[in-house]
C-alpha cells in the first residue's frame, strides 16, 4: 500500500514540475512571424520591418539592429510598437535597401519582464 501511494506522490511532483516548467518556457516573448520573412528573397526593398511576437512587448527595451552583408549596421528608425497590436514591433526603413544579403538582430522586453532576442536573414534582389 505504501509503495502504491509513494509511486503517485512521485508522479504528482514530477506532473508539477512539468507544468512549472513549460510555463516558465511560455512566459518569453517569441519571435512568430517577421515581414520580409526569415530567408525572404525580396524583389523590392521594403519600407519598414515587422517582427510579430507571442506575446506583448516593451517598446522603451525592446529594439533591432539591420546588418548588410559585410556587417555594418544600415540606418533604421527607432522600433515602435504598434498601437493596436502590443506584440508587434515595427522598425522603419528610411532609405531603400539595397540589393544583397541583410541581418536582422531583434532584442524584446515582454510586458512580464522576460528579455529575449535573435535574428534572422532575409535579401534583397
Amino acid at each position: 500500500m505504501q509503495k502504491k501511494q509513494s509511486s503517485r506522490v512521485v508522479i504528482a511532483l514530477m506532473a508539477a514540475g512539468t507544468m512549472a516548467f513549460s510555463s516558465l518556457a511560455a512566459a518569453h516573448a517569441h519571435l512568430h512571424a517577421s515581414v520580409p520573412a526569415d530567408n525572404a528573397q525580396v524583389t523590392s526593398s521594403p519600407d519598414a520591418l515587422t517582427l510579430n511576437f507571442s506575446e506583448d512587448i516593451e517598446a522603451a527595451f525592446s529594439g533591432v539592429t539591420l546588418l548588410d552583408s559585410h556587417q555594418k549596421p544600415v540606418a533604421t528608425a527607432k522600433a515602435r510598437v504598434a498601437a493596436d497590436h502590443k506584440k508587434q514591433l515595427i522598425v522603419g526603413l528610411p532609405q531603400p535597401l539595397k540589393a544583397g544579403d541583410y541581418q536582422v538582430n531583434w532584442h524584446v522586453l515582454s510586458v512580464d519582464g522576460h528579455k529575449t532576442s535573435g535574428h534572422y536573414r532575409f535579401s534583397v534582389k
